[in-house]
């Protein structure tokens, strides 16, 4: 299920993973990993603490640069 409370869709690639505790929101910004056929797995590249209503582009472009360093990792075993 998508809760669009809990989870929001940055790009293409990137989700925002949502949460407040003690009055402080944060972010966890993750991907997909759906290379295994039966299972996919979701890799949080990165967290922030939320001080504006939009995140800021460079932290979606940080996540993608993880994102693509994770992959060329994984491809190399």
């Amino acid at each position: 299920m998508n809760d669009p409370e809990l989870f929001k869709k940055l790009d293409e690639l990137i989700w925002e993973f949502r949460t407040k505790y003690k009055k402080t929101y944060y972010r966890l910004l993750s991907f997909w990993d759906k290379t295994d056929k039966t299972e996919t797995l979701v890799v949080a590249t990165h967290g922030i603490i939320k001080k504006t209503d939009k995140i800021p582009k460079a932290e979606i472009e940080k996540a993608k640069a993880i994102m693509k360093q994770y992959f060329e990792q994984k491809s190399k075993k």
